[in-house]
């Protein structure tokens, strides 16, 4: 992903939810995908899918089920 692709992307989440502490960073050597971070907590990934000249997003977020006894 470009650098251009992952502000987008970031400001689209701390607008959506009405924050700025997302934080979203490149992955080392896998240019289809970042990482996304609230504060210091990584969250998930972000996936660009391309189709038919388009591109679009997916967010995969894996939550534990020792997370929910919290």
């Amino acid at each position: 992903m470009t650098d251009d692709e992952l502000i987008s992307i970031r400001n689209y989440l701390n607008k959506i939810f009405n924050t700025q502490e997302f934080v979203v960073k490149k992955r080392k050597s896998i240019d289809d995908s970042c990482e996304v971070y609230l504060n210091d907590e990584f969250l998930g990934l972000i996936y660009k899918e391309s189709e038919d000249g388009e591109d679009d997003y997916q967010f995969h977020m894996t939550i534990l089920k020792e997370d929910l006894n919290q």
